[in-house]
């Protein structure tokens, strides 16, 4: 597998509009039919700027697990599915960025480490073969589905603007694990599950307040 000079460009230009917060938004944020602009306690308004902070990182890792993963797939079907899903965890992204500036708060100042490490662990697995790349792609979005409706239980009753959020990004994410399993994903032994799960809760407390 050879990558030309523009592929390294158009990679490198991916990765700092991500990390500098430049994506596109092709959908409109999602709303409720209730207000979303409830004002909110200040603890309030801080617990949902630190999960919707988590939820933005795990987009920052969405984005560079998948753009490794495209890198180094074999297949050109399995390369515009990973790039389909890109697209609306890109919409994620913008979501969850204007979210957090909404409630008067900021993104991880991590991000970069949080990117270099997803992206790493997408070389891994894509190197390992299309089937266990999708696996893998099958239980990170197993794992943020699960993460999600753990946020829809702990965001505030009153923040019908998060809640919008959250709700149409579990729903997206359900359907990108359901695309990998389709797709011909390989189930992961129980020891890298457990790891990914480790992983995963390092990264959530500590992005909750960096």
């Amino acid at each position: 597998m050879g990558l030309h000079m523009d592929q390294f460009i158009i990679e490198g230009d991916k990765a700092l509009r991500t990390l500098m917060g430049i994506v596109s938004q092709r959908r409109p944020i999602p709303l409720t039919q209730v207000d979303a602009n409830h004002e909110l306690s200040e603890a309030q308004r801080k617990h949902a700027a630190g999960l919707m902070r988590v939820n933005h990182v795990g987009e920052v890792c969405a984005q560079a697990l998948y753009q490794a993963q495209r890198l180094t797939s074999s297949s050109e079907t399995i390369k515009r599915q990973l790039a389909n899903a890109a697209i609306e965890e890109e919409d994620h992204l913008y979501w969850c960025a204007h979210r957090l500036q909404e409630l008067q708060s900021r993104p991880s100042v991590l991000n970069p480490l949080w990117y270099t490490g997803a992206f790493a662990m997408g070389l891994v697995a894509g190197f390992a073969g299309d089937d266990w790349s999708l696996g893998f792609v099958a239980e990170t979005e197993k794992q943020v589905e699960n993460h999600l409706e753990g946020h829809l239980e702990s965001l505030p009753q009153e923040d019908f603007a998060s809640r919008a959020i959250v709700e149409q990004m579990r729903e997206e994410e359900f359907a990108h694990g359901q695309m990998a399993r389709e797709a011909g994903a390989k189930e992961l032994p129980q020891m890298i599950k457990n790891v990914m799960q480790g992983v995963s809760k390092v990264m959530t407390k500590t992005a909750y307040y960096l």
